[in-house]
């Protein structure tokens, strides 16, 4: 019972370490649809858990029916089984649903230096990417994915995406 007692915490400092093994890997787990943001970058990992030799990896759609979904887990499984992560179960979970406000502060540095412009709050202005400027017209609900808007800038011509405030 006391050996018992005494492995516990050094059970939990393993999984810590495992834990954090593995967000290092899903650092260098790409969007395949916005590739320059990390899945963290996004905010669709909710959790990572080393439990009984298994880890397991919550992650949130950025909407449902996203079709890059299944493509995002075999990504992630793949590069945790390769970095010798053994067991790995990939979760979804749909509850709460994602918000563009989980995007990481350094996701929308990411997506502004791609071309594409971060979620704003409601009734913000948009700026343009690449000039700054505020007067842009959208040019269609849908950009290169559902999750974007299509707009052109009416100062420097460019078209760019806006990444929905969802």
């Amino acid at each position: 019972m006391v050996r018992e007692a005494l492995a516990e915490p050094a059970r939990a400092r393993t999984a810590d370490l495992r834990e954090e093994r593995a967000l290092r890997v899903l650092r260098s787990v790409m969007d395949p649809e916005i590739p320059v943001l990390s899945v963290l970058d996004l905010g669709i990992v909710r959790y990572v858990r080393s439990e009984g030799g298994r880890l397991r990896v919550g992650i949130t759609p950025t909407y449902s029916g996203c079709p890059a979904t299944e493509v995002i887990q075999r990504s992630i499984r793949d590069a945790l089984v390769r970095d010798g992560m053994g067991d790995v179960l990939i979760e979804t979970v749909l509850a709460p649903p994602w918000s563009s406000d989980w995007l990481s502060e350094e996701g929308r540095r990411k997506l502004q230096a791609f071309g594409i412009c971060p979620p704003a709050a409601r009734g913000s202005r948009i700026t343009c990417p690449r000039c700054g400027s505020h007067d842009a017209q959208r040019l269609s609900e849908f950009g290169s994915t559902p999750c974007k808007a299509h707009y052109r800038c009416s100062d420097c011509l460019e078209p760019f995406d806006l990444f929905k405030c969802i």
